[in-house]
Formats: C-alpha cells, sequence, structure tokens
C-alpha cells in the first residue's frame, strides 16, 4: 500500500506516535498478538502499519493481506445494501416491516413483571423500516438479562445450525418487543432484518446480492461470509481477553466455522475482510458514494444516512438501553447504519461534527470524517471490544498529526 503522509497533509512523524503507542502499548506487552491501522485521507493514504501476529500460535505476523472477522463492521454495508433499493423507489422508511414480513402483523410489546414474567401490551404503531436501520425496533437479541432477550436466546438455539435469515424472522414474528417502536435504541437484531428485506425486496440470496451491488463494483475481493480454501492462510486467530493473562485462543482460523459456507448469512455481523477491502468501502463513502467511476449509492442518500435521526437530536446516551454499543453513547447520534458524532465538545474526543462509524465485537473499528476527507480503519481480533479505549485513544493519535 503506496503512503505519502505528506501529500494527505499530515506530519509523518507525528503520525508514528500511532505506532509507537500500539507496539509498546499493547503488542509487546501481549495485551494483543498482532493489529492493523489505516489513515487515509483524500486519495491517499497517510499511515499503514501491520504490527505484530495475525496467529500466535503459528508464529505468523500480521501481512498487509491478513483477512479479519469484521462482526458489526458488516452492518454499514448491509444499510448501504438496503438504502440501493429505497434509491429504487422500491421502499419508503416510514414502510411498516410487516407489509414484507406479513408474519409480523399484530406484534405486540412486552413489559416485564417484577417477578420476571412477562406481559404484553399493544404496539402503538409497527415496526418500520426506518426502525431497523436505527436499531429503534424493541426486537429481542441474544445476549442479556432481560427475560425476552433470554426466551428469544433458547428458542434461537433449539432451532439449530441450519437457520436462516428467513427462519429468524420467522421465528422473531411471535415474540414480544422490549419497547414500543422507534422509543428506544438497543442494540440487537435490528440490521438482520436490514439483510433479510434486502433479500425480499430484490429477490436475491443476500450474499449475491452484497457481491453483485457492492464487493464486485468496489474491488473488495476478499470480502464475503466464507474464508475459501485459496485464502485460508490470511485468515486471522481470535483470541478472548482474560483478566492477568494473556489473550485466550476462541477462534482457530484453522477450524473457524468461517471456513465452511453456513445458512445463516448475519447482515449484522458476519463478514470477515481486509483492510485494503474496507479502505475501498471508506473511499466510497468518502466520495460521497462513488468510487473510482462506480456509483454505489447516491450522494443525497449517502447523506440521509450520515445524520442524526434519533428523536428530538438526542444522543444515545439519553435513548440507549441495554447498556451497549460499539461507539460509545455520549454525544453520539444515529442515522441509517452508522453512529454519528454530534462534535468534539460533546462527545469529549477529537474529530468533526457529522463524523459516522462503527466498529466490531473483536475490537475493530472505523470512522469516516467528511470534513477532513479523512478515514481511519483499525483491525485487531480481540474480543470483547470494549476491552480497551483503543478507539479514543487512535482518534485522539491520528487528529493531533494533521499538518493542514
Amino acid at each position: 500500500m503506496k503512503v505519502d503522509a505528506d501529500a494527505a497533509g499530515f506530519s509523518g512523524s507525528r503520525l508514528e506516535r500511532i505506532t509507537e503507542h500500539f507496539e509498546k502499548g499493547y503488542v509487546s506487552t501481549g495485551k494483543i498478538t498482532g493489529c492493523q491501522i489505516t489513515v487515509t485521507r483524500g486519495n491517499n493514504v497517510a499511515y499503514f502499519r501491520s504490527l505484530g501476529q495475525m496467529d500466535r500460535e503459528r508464529a505468523k505476523a500480521t501481512s498487509e493481506d491478513t483477512i479479519w472477522r469484521i462482526y458489526s463492521m458488516t452492518k454499514p454495508i448491509t444499510s448501504i445494501a438496503l438504502m440501493q433499493l429505497y434509491e429504487k423507489g422500491a421502499f419508503q422508511l416510514s414502510d411498516p416491516v410487516e407489509r414484507y414480513i406479513p408474519s409480523w402483523k399484530g406484534q405486540k410489546v412486552g413489559v416485564v413483571r417484577k417477578d420476571g414474567t412477562v406481559k404484553t401490551v399493544k404496539a402503538d404503531r409497527p415496526i418500520s423500516v426506518r426502525d431497523a436501520l436505527m436499531h429503534t425496533t424493541g426486537l429481542p437479541g441474544f445476549n442479556g438479562p432481560n427475560p425476552i432477550d433470554q426466551h428469544f436466546a433458547k428458542l434461537r438455539g433449539a432451532a439449530g445450525s441450519g437457520v436462516t435469515l428467513e427462519t429468524v424472522c420467522e421465528l422473531l414474528a411471535d415474540q414480544p418487543l422490549k419497547f414500543q417502536p422507534g422509543t428506544r435504541w438497543n442494540y440487537g437484531l435490528s440490521t438482520d432484518i436490514c439483510a433479510r428485506l434486502v433479500e425480499i425486496i430484490s429477490g436475491r440470496r443476500f450474499d449475491d446480492y452484497l457481491a453483485a451491488e457492492i464487493f464486485e463494483p468496489l474491488g473488495m475481493t476478499d470480502t464475503g461470509f466464507v474464508v475459501p480454501d485459496a485464502s485460508a492462510e490470511r485468515f486471522a486467530a481470535c483470541y478472548r481477553y482474560e483478566q492477568g493473562h494473556a489473550p485466550v485462543l476462541m477462534d482457530d482460523p484453522a477450524t473457524s466455522a468461517y471456513r465452511r459456507p453456513h445458512a445463516y448469512l448475519s447482515g449484522a455481523g458476519g463478514l470477515v475482510s481486509t483492510s485494503g477491502d474496507y479502505l475501498r468501502f471508506c473511499q466510497m463513502l468518502l466520495g460521497k458514494g462513488e468510487l473510482d467511476g462506480h456509483r454505489v449509492i447516491g450522494r443525497k442518500t449517502l447523506e440521509l444516512m450520515a445524520v442524526n435521526h434519533l428523536p428530538g437530536g438526542t444522543d444515545l446516551e439519553h435513548l440507549a438501553t441495554g447498556g451497549f454499543g460499539e461507539a460509545g453513547f455520549t454525544g453520539v447520534g444515529f442515522g441509517l447504519g452508522f453512529a454519528v458524532g454530534q462534535g468534539p465538545a460533546a462527545t469529549g474526543m477529537a474529530g468533526s461534527a457529522g463524523e459516522y462509524y462503527w466498529g466490531g465485537a473483536a475490537s475493530t473499528a472505523f470512522w469516516i470524517d467528511p470534513v477532513e476527507d479523512l478515514a481511519v480503519i483499525f483491525m485487531t481480533q480481540l474480543m470483547p471490544s470494549a476491552t480497551y479505549p483503543f478507539r479514543a485513544q487512535l482518534r485522539a493519535l491520528v487528529y493531533q498529526a494533521l499538518a493542514e
């Protein structure tokens, strides 16, 4: 990857603080086995480093073309895919999802009693497509102390490994919602519903749609739901944090579920990718929906997606329930598939008002700053993502290096 800090308007020497910070603070100490960081501005890559090992057990160094599990960094890709269909007039954001998934008609909202039992009440309105893009559906998830989540997790587990986006949507039809649609924000299954809507509206399997409409036009040749045999040597290991010990191997690349086709094509977290591929996606976003002559999404559609849609312009701190997201809550709004920063004073971090971003469960992250024409991608493989403050630290290290 060609790097030119000066052409990108950065101080190369100050960017090297990134290397020092992550090498000395995380890689050499064994807190993480390795990572990869890309900083780009305009058409120029200002900084790119591969640190440490992608696979500790096989002593394999992180390489430029390492394949990473991006988990929830799948969500922005899924959201772009659905909004491509919006641009074709296939639906409106206010459309009820039950128009496309008829079994969802008459969904109820669950109210948890003090004894843990759940009573149901009528929903004030159906879940909308906008709710699915914004995580304001009220749908149950797989984790959490809420009895509604726990009941659905058991139901999903009993369904076995052959479930698809379609069958999970059918399972959800009879499950109570955790809140009235549109009134709260809750991280969970909502983007899988977006993926299913892509299938229903386009008439194509989700992976086929992504390949034809996003990955092939952008040249994202290593992004998909499966790591093929020809690429297996480039697939990173994934680790779990364990206090007081080195990270524990939790997904061996040789035996990983990503090494074989699977039925559930999760739009919420199912993709693997490389830094180079995800950079192509980010450059398309910086290019207002276009890259190398290929328009993936319209400029005004992207603007619609990358503004705060939370009621009253509030932030996630005031609307989130469940206590977890991939981008923090204070001063952070939410658009149609992206968190949206409300400015440095609101978030307490370096950046620009109107930047948008997200992260993944294995501590990966990216952000787009349209004001500075800047994109940053951080790849590593440590779960959970809240273990270390990588993202806030990287923000400070990137912005302090801007020279113009």
